[in-house]
């Protein structure tokens, strides 16, 4: 049975064992914004039966500081074309759509892409080129220009501090909104983080692969800024996969309005602890997005050590093998899958096969050799892998390096949600 929404059933957003909430970190109602921005999603008609569809984002300071991450895929969305283009140090708003990725549609999908920048940088009186835009939803069909900037029109005029529209706006497959309000002491005083992402299907760590818009009201400096994107975006977004499919729309914006008058200072004690704060902000919602995985019900984390040159290449092996994570759909302790999976990594390298594996502590293979499963460690390994957060660590030749990835199990329902996706 599919996940229940995590945010129904559990009170706090911090809730994998992986991710830590610091000390100086709390938590708010999850559809806050920090100060200075507003937001809105609207049903605009391009996803069918009234769903919301359109979101805007904005932040009420000229002076806002921005950064932004996209995907690594050869193939991009026009969005993504659009706000690479854009002043991205400089953002004051954000225009998304869902039901439509508005990839590989040429000059057309520039076009509507463009019309819904200026719309947006219109009601805000500022130049285009501080406005950028993404999109979500499937790739290759017309995207009707007219229905997204009439939903553009329409989000302008609904625009309030509170983000619960817009989170759900942007969702596709998404079975729940994945959002978060964080309040942060930092030594200047208070300040407001906040985020919202989507995501379940098209994932793979090769950067984001899904949307993320996060807002804070600390007056950062833009150096700092930039440092805390990369620093967080490679420990988090870029950390995950559901089934190894890199997408075409990745975007990862952030945003600071500095409204609240606390200076976060480059290589400062605020720029750490805000630092800190956003680690865990993105730590969670990437775990969200795995968590979600269009039918997950089970979540792993592969960690490996050895060879820098290794590391890497086995742990995604062992992360986007559909033996693997059809194991963990169910609850099937079979190890000598995960042992292929980096035997197959390995032997591309020319590295021998000495694999040890321990699955929640538990040795399950040593050098190459499967551990013999008596009945008492078979129970222990079968009750490891019923859990819905596995860890799996192993150990490959060499020494110097370490990584970890964070993946979905395969089951019924991702397969029944591609199929039937277009039709």
């Amino acid at each position: 049975m599919a996940a229940a929404n995590p945010e129904q059933a559990s009170p706090t957003f911090f809730r994998s064992r992986w991710v830590e909430r610091p000390d100086h970190v709390r938590e708010l109602e999850p559809t806050a914004l920090p100060a200075g921005f507003r937001s809105a999603g609207v049903a605009a008609g391009i996803k069918p039966g009234g769903e919301l569809d359109v979101g805007v984002l904005v932040c009420d300071r000229d002076d806002a500081v921005s950064s932004a991450r996209f995907c690594a895929n050869a193939v991009v969305g026009a969005p993504v074309t659009v706000s690479r283009e854009a002043d991205r140090g400089r953002l004051r708003g954000i225009v998304v759509n869902s039901g439509n990725a508005n990839v590989a549609l040429g000059d057309e999908g520039l076009r509507a892409a463009r019309a819904a920048q200026r719309a947006l940088a219109e009601h805000l009186g500022v130049a285009p080129s501080r406005v950028g835009c993404a999109a979500t939803g499937v790739i290759g069909r017309p995207l009707p220009q007219e229905l997204l900037l009439a939903g553009v029109e329409r989000a302008c005029g609904a625009l309030a501090a509170d983000a619960d529209a817009f989170s759900r706006s942007i969702m596709t497959t998404d079975r729940w909104p994945k959002r978060a309000c964080l309040e942060v002491d930092l030594p200047g005083g208070r300040v407001r983080l906040a985020a919202q992402a989507k995501g379940a299907g098209m994932i793979a760590p090769r950067f984001a692969t899904m949307l993320c818009f996060c807002e804070t009201d600390a007056r950062v400096a833009p150096q700092s800024l930039e440092l805390l994107t990369t620093v967080c975006v490679r420990r988090s977004f870029e950390r995950i996969s559901v089934d190894g499919q890199l997408s075409t729309s990745d975007s990862v914006f952030l945003l600071a309005s500095g409204a609240s008058g606390v200076e976060v200072t480059f290589e400062s004690e605020a720029e750490v602890r805000l630092g800190e704060a956003l680690d865990a902000l993105f730590r969670q919602l990437a775990l969200e997005i795995v968590a979600d995985g269009e039918g997950t019900e089970r979540v792993a984390r592969v960690v490996v050590q050895g060879a820098p040159e290794l590391v890497e290449p086995v742990a995604r092996a062992v992360a986007e093998s559909p033996l693997v994570k059809t194991a963990l759909a169910g609850a099937d302790p079979n190890v000598g899958r995960i042992l292929q999976a980096a035997g197959q990594a390995l032997a591309e390298r020319r590295a021998p096969g000495l694999v040890d594996i321990e699955v929640e502590g538990i040795p399950a293979a040593s050098a190459g050799v499967a551990v013999p499963l008596d009945g008492r460690l078979l129970e222990s390994l079968e009750r490891a892998f019923a859990q819905r957060e596995v860890e799996l660590e192993l150990r490959v030749p060499g020494s110097g390096g370490a990584t970890e990835l964070f993946f979905s199990d395969l089951g019924h329902e991702y397969v029944r949600i591609n199929a039937e996706y277009t039709t």
